[in-house]
Protein backbone atom coordinates (compact mmCIF):
# COMPACT_ATOMS: atom_id res chain seq x y z
CA UNK A 1 0.00 0.00 0.00
CA UNK A 2 1.32 3.44 -0.91
CA UNK A 3 1.23 5.66 2.17
CA UNK A 4 -1.08 8.61 2.21
CA UNK A 5 0.30 12.04 3.07
CA UNK A 6 -1.36 14.32 5.62
CA UNK A 7 -0.52 18.02 5.59
CA UNK A 8 -0.92 19.91 8.85
CA UNK A 9 -0.31 23.48 9.89
CA UNK A 10 -1.95 26.75 10.80
CA UNK A 11 -4.76 28.24 8.74
CA UNK A 12 -3.36 30.00 5.72
CA UNK A 13 -0.18 27.90 5.56
CA UNK A 14 -1.14 26.44 2.18
CA UNK A 15 -2.35 22.93 3.04
CA UNK A 16 -5.08 22.90 0.39
CA UNK A 17 -3.19 24.71 -2.37
CA UNK A 18 0.02 22.75 -1.87
CA UNK A 19 -1.92 19.55 -1.26
CA UNK A 20 -3.62 19.77 -4.65
CA UNK A 21 -0.25 20.28 -6.35
CA UNK A 22 1.32 17.40 -4.43
CA UNK A 23 -1.59 15.09 -5.28
CA UNK A 24 -1.33 16.05 -8.94
CA UNK A 25 2.38 15.23 -9.03
CA UNK A 26 1.89 11.88 -7.29
CA UNK A 27 -1.34 10.99 -9.11
CA UNK A 28 -3.00 10.67 -5.69
CA UNK A 29 -6.47 11.79 -4.69
CA UNK A 30 -6.63 15.12 -2.84
CA UNK A 31 -9.04 15.45 0.10
CA UNK A 32 -9.68 18.55 2.17
CA UNK A 33 -10.58 17.10 5.57
CA UNK A 34 -13.01 19.89 6.49
CA UNK A 35 -14.88 19.48 3.18
CA UNK A 36 -14.92 15.70 3.74
CA UNK A 37 -16.53 16.20 7.16
CA UNK A 38 -19.09 18.63 5.72
CA UNK A 39 -20.00 16.16 2.96
CA UNK A 40 -20.46 13.34 5.47
CA UNK A 41 -22.51 15.48 7.87
CA UNK A 42 -24.51 17.15 5.07
CA UNK A 43 -23.95 20.56 6.66
CA UNK A 44 -21.23 23.15 7.12
CA UNK A 45 -18.72 23.14 9.94
CA UNK A 46 -20.32 26.25 11.52
CA UNK A 47 -23.66 24.38 11.43
CA UNK A 48 -22.04 21.31 13.02
CA UNK A 49 -20.65 23.52 15.81
CA UNK A 50 -24.07 25.14 16.29
CA UNK A 51 -25.92 21.80 16.38
CA UNK A 52 -23.43 19.50 18.10
CA UNK A 53 -20.90 21.82 19.72
CA UNK A 54 -17.15 21.51 19.46
CA UNK A 55 -17.15 18.03 21.05
CA UNK A 56 -19.55 16.79 18.38
CA UNK A 57 -17.39 18.28 15.65
CA UNK A 58 -14.24 16.74 17.13
CA UNK A 59 -15.93 13.31 17.14
CA UNK A 60 -16.77 13.70 13.43
CA UNK A 61 -13.22 14.87 12.80
CA UNK A 62 -11.81 11.79 14.52
CA UNK A 63 -14.11 9.52 12.53
CA UNK A 64 -12.87 11.21 9.34
CA UNK A 65 -9.23 10.76 10.43
CA UNK A 66 -9.82 7.04 10.98
CA UNK A 67 -11.56 6.62 7.61
CA UNK A 68 -8.99 8.61 5.63
CA UNK A 69 -5.99 6.96 7.28
CA UNK A 70 -7.15 3.57 6.05
CA UNK A 71 -7.08 4.65 2.40
CA UNK A 72 -3.93 4.56 0.25
CA UNK A 73 -2.73 7.19 -2.20
CA UNK A 74 -4.33 10.26 -0.64
CA UNK A 75 -3.03 13.71 0.06
CA UNK A 76 -5.10 15.07 2.96
CA UNK A 77 -5.21 18.72 3.95
CA UNK A 78 -6.09 18.33 7.61
CA UNK A 79 -8.17 20.87 9.47
CA UNK A 80 -6.07 23.39 11.37
CA UNK A 81 -6.97 21.77 14.69
CA UNK A 82 -7.11 18.10 13.72
CA UNK A 83 -3.53 17.17 14.58
CA UNK A 84 -3.75 18.88 17.99
CA UNK A 85 -5.58 15.84 19.36
CA UNK A 86 -3.61 12.69 20.19
CA UNK A 87 -6.36 10.38 18.95
CA UNK A 88 -6.12 11.94 15.48
CA UNK A 89 -2.33 11.83 15.51
CA UNK A 90 -2.65 8.13 16.35
CA UNK A 91 -5.23 7.60 13.60
CA UNK A 92 -2.84 9.12 11.05
CA UNK A 93 0.18 7.14 12.30
CA UNK A 94 0.08 4.95 9.17
CA UNK A 95 0.43 8.07 7.00
CA UNK A 96 3.29 10.47 6.36
CA UNK A 97 2.39 13.61 8.33
CA UNK A 98 4.00 16.81 7.07
CA UNK A 99 3.96 20.14 8.91
CA UNK A 100 3.89 23.19 6.64
CA UNK A 101 5.74 25.57 8.96
CA UNK A 102 4.87 28.97 7.56
CA UNK A 103 5.60 32.12 9.60
CA UNK A 104 2.64 33.67 11.38
CA UNK A 105 2.70 36.93 9.41
CA UNK A 106 2.41 35.05 6.10
CA UNK A 107 -0.48 32.92 7.37
CA UNK A 108 -2.24 35.91 8.87
CA UNK A 109 -1.86 37.99 5.71
CA UNK A 110 -3.32 35.16 3.61
CA UNK A 111 -6.46 34.78 5.72
CA UNK A 112 -7.05 38.41 6.72
CA UNK A 113 -10.41 39.49 5.38
CA UNK A 114 -11.60 35.90 4.92
CA UNK A 115 -14.80 34.52 6.40
CA UNK A 116 -12.90 32.29 8.83
CA UNK A 117 -14.52 32.60 12.27
CA UNK A 118 -11.18 32.76 14.10
CA UNK A 119 -10.13 35.80 12.10
CA UNK A 120 -13.45 37.55 12.48
CA UNK A 121 -13.82 36.92 16.21
CA UNK A 122 -10.26 37.43 17.48
CA UNK A 123 -7.70 40.19 17.46
CA UNK A 124 -4.37 39.77 15.70
CA UNK A 125 -2.73 39.18 19.10
CA UNK A 126 -5.23 36.45 19.96
CA UNK A 127 -4.64 34.72 16.62
CA UNK A 128 -0.88 34.97 17.18
CA UNK A 129 -1.28 33.36 20.62
CA UNK A 130 -3.27 30.53 19.00
CA UNK A 131 -0.52 30.08 16.39
CA UNK A 132 2.13 29.93 19.10
CA UNK A 133 0.15 27.35 21.13
CA UNK A 134 -0.44 25.13 18.10
CA UNK A 135 3.01 25.19 16.49
CA UNK A 136 4.72 22.81 18.99
CA UNK A 137 1.85 20.33 18.58
CA UNK A 138 2.20 20.37 14.79
CA UNK A 139 5.95 19.79 15.19
CA UNK A 140 5.32 16.84 17.51
CA UNK A 141 2.76 15.24 15.18
CA UNK A 142 4.78 15.51 11.97
CA UNK A 143 7.47 13.24 10.58
CA UNK A 144 8.61 16.04 8.25
CA UNK A 145 8.70 19.82 8.63
CA UNK A 146 8.70 21.95 5.48
CA UNK A 147 9.77 25.48 6.46
CA UNK A 148 8.90 28.81 4.93
CA UNK A 149 6.26 30.46 2.84
CA UNK A 150 6.95 28.75 -0.48
CA UNK A 151 4.85 28.56 -3.62
CA UNK A 152 2.63 25.49 -3.93
CA UNK A 153 5.06 24.04 -6.48
CA UNK A 154 8.08 24.62 -4.20
CA UNK A 155 6.20 23.16 -1.22
CA UNK A 156 5.21 20.06 -3.19
CA UNK A 157 8.83 19.61 -4.30
CA UNK A 158 10.09 20.03 -0.71
CA UNK A 159 7.61 17.42 0.52
CA UNK A 160 8.60 14.95 -2.19
CA UNK A 161 12.31 15.45 -1.48
CA UNK A 162 11.81 15.32 2.28
CA UNK A 163 9.88 12.07 2.05
CA UNK A 164 12.35 10.59 -0.43
CA UNK A 165 9.77 10.23 -3.20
Amino acid sequence: MERSIVLCGFMGCGKSTSGRELARRLDYEFIDMDAYIEDRACCTIPQIFAQKGEAGFRDLEHQAARELSSRPRLVVASGGGALLYPRNVQAFSSCSVVFLDVPFEDCYRRVLGSDRPLIQQKSREEVLALYERRRPLYLAAAALRVPGALSSEETAEAVLCGLGI
